[in-house]
């Protein structure tokens, strides 16, 4: 087991690299069992036992079916470009992103992959993972943020989805003080989508808007150019901190030799208008000449040896305990049909460490579960959704989240919501104005926020449960989770109780693909699907990065009485 010290990287299981699909697989290490009859004199919230009913192993089987196509989409998504593209990539001795990616990171120390469904069925499935690979990784005993363009995919070109994912990944850099580095191969803006991707604030620009901000907050950026970098794309590692580029293979230019015949009639090769001895012994725009990739890798990996480590907060970080269900029993408890519910305790029984839930205001606002536990040794408040949210449940998870943040407690949210309860004695009673209190105590709580959406998002439930308007660190979802304003038939009956024309039958089959985990994920409302039985292990490592800056104090606005 890794030191849990404040100074040590924290991420406490190791990565597998299968290359046949070439993706990065977590696996648990080993944990200390816990004395169930401990446990259940503790005062905490009495377990439920494992559940072998018919229903628990039909709802287990039916979830397999998901969990089959989730992974056989997980790995054509993750598998580069085309044949023809890979084998000239590898012709010119370079190495695939997730492989460069593996060679960077720490040995035995795992990968967390971001947005790997970034335009999935778009553009005809010409761009898998948008075409860049972003996430977080352990580099030199330090948590960086990495950035990786894939050059199989169309050149490595951005696309509106590519930027989109890029802007997300510095942003997560930024609110948990990583280090970024950027492995650069691309040859920019993939023209036919310019007008997409070209002017608007959060378009191609605010990447290097972002690299301005995040060095004036003194957060390290490293650039290591492996191919390409050209047009504005120059700027990723003209604005980084330091600049590794790779001899006869990376370039730096704005304008590419055909650019400058055609505008000045000047013949010139790749390799002395930007190549690596130029820009290194000419130019000054890169500080150091790597010889291939491995070497461009080690030089990255050394430069970060180097930097500080930052302040980090502090936490009571407690020995990891296995919770006493396995996390693979979730499949058995999570039914594909969303109109039927899910027990949020027992989610919550194995998700946290020992099992031990300590549930605050059990019996009062029933609809939401709030509670203190731990994930990974890491305190956590945990609000769980157990049917819509009523004046009772707001109020309770509003006064719940002013504990969190009093006592520097991260808070997870477990969505399954369908919104605010609605109806004319709960408008008199003030639900809209309850409902405002959470939402405020959402919007500004200065603790780290972390949302699982394992069931339904609808409407402004979504919201209160910091949905991705509010900013939580991350957001992930599980494969058969839906995100709409409302459910399909919902909306259905809306548009026929106002007289609506349309055909419900094509509204509810649109609401189905839009609502989708894999809608979502492919336009970035998340940052990523992940299986079920991953989440103790992806939720321990967010926790983890975002110690990596001090949280901060919160300061509320109004709350209406």
């Amino acid at each position: 087991m890794i030191s849990l010290d404040s100074g040590s990287c924290l991420f406490p299981y190791h990565r597998i690299y299968d290359s046949s699909v070439n993706q990065y697989f977590l696996q648990l290490s080993y944990y200390r069992q816990i004395n169930l009859y401990i446990l259940l004199m503790s005062g905490f919230t009495q377990v439920h036992k494992g559940n072998s009913s018919a229903e628990f192993n039909l709802r287990a089987e039916e979830y397999q079916t998901v969990l089959q196509e989730f992974r056989q989409k997980l790995a054509g998504v993750s598998a580069h470009g085309s044949v023809a593209a890979v084998e000239k990539h590898r012709s010119r001795g370079k190495l695939l992103a997730r492989e460069r990616i593996n060679l960077l990171v720490d040995a035995q120390t795992p990968f967390l992959e971001l947005s790997t469904f970034a335009a999935y069925n778009q553009y005809d499935n010409a761009f898998p993972s948008a075409g860049i690979i972003t996430g977080i990784g352990v580099v030199n005993g330090r948590e960086c943020l990495i950035i990786a363009n894939d050059a199989t995919v169309k050149g490595g070109t951005y696309i509106r989805e590519t930027i989109k994912k890029h802007v997300r990944a510095q942003e997560i850099a930024r609110q948990n003080k990583l280090i970024c580095i950027y492995l650069v191969d691309s040859g920019g803006i993939y023209l036919p989508e310019q007008a997409n991707v070209f002017p608007d604030r959060f378009d191609f620009g605010r990447v290097f808007y972002n690299q301005a901000r995040m060095s004036a907050e003194g957060i390290p950026q490293l650039s290591v150019v492996m191919g390409s970098c050209t047009a504005g794309g120059a700027y990723v590692p003209a604005m980084s901190d330091e600049t590794i580029i790779v001899r006869n293979q990376g370039t730096i230019f704005i304008g590419g030799p055909p650019l400058v015949l055609a505008a000045t009639g000047e013949e010139v090769t790749s390799e002395e208008l930007g190549g690596a001895e130029m820009h290194t012994a000419i130019s000054g725009v890169a500080d150091h000449m790597a010889e291939d990739d491995v070497h461009a890798l080690k030089l990255c990996r050394d430069i970060v040896a180097g930097l500080p480590i930052p302040e980090k907060q502090r936490l009571d970080i407690q020995p990891v305990r296995e919770p006493l269900f396995p996390m693979e029993e979730l499949a058995g408890l999570l039914p594909t049909d969303l109109k039927k519910p899910i027990n949020a305790h027992a989610i919550i029984e194995r998700l946290v460490d020992g099992s031990e839930f300590q549930e605050f205001k059990a019996n009062y606002g029933k609809t939401l579960v709030t509670g203190f536990a731990r994930i990974w040794g890491f305190p956590v408040g945990i609000i769980a959704n157990n049917s819509f949210l009523t004046s009772e449940s707001s109020l309770k998870g509003t006064h719940f989240i002013q504990l969190c943040v009093q006592r520097k407690v991260p808070l997870i949210f477990l969505q399954n919501i369908t919104g605010f309860i609605v109806g004319k004695k709960y408008e008199h009673q003030g639900i809209v104005r309850d409902g405002a209190k959470l939402i405020n105590a959402v919007a500004n709580a200065s603790v780290p926020k972390f949302t699982i959406v394992m069931g339904g998002s609808f409407g402004a439930g979504n919201y209160a449960m910091a949905g991705r308007a509010f900013d939580p660190h991350f957001l992930f979802m599980w494969p058969h989770a839906r995100i709409s304003v409302m459910g399909g038939e919902q909306a259905a009956g809306v548009l026929r109780s106002i007289g609506s024309n349309g055909s419900t039958g094509s509204l509810l089959d649109e609401f189905e693909e839009q609502s989708s985990a894999y809608y979502s994920s492919s336009r970035l409302w998340d940052d990523g699907i992940i299986e079920p039985a991953d989440t103790r292990k992806v939720l321990a490592m967010a926790i983890s990065v975002s110690l990596n800056r001090p949280f901060g104090e919160a300061s509320y606005g109004v709350f209406r009485m």
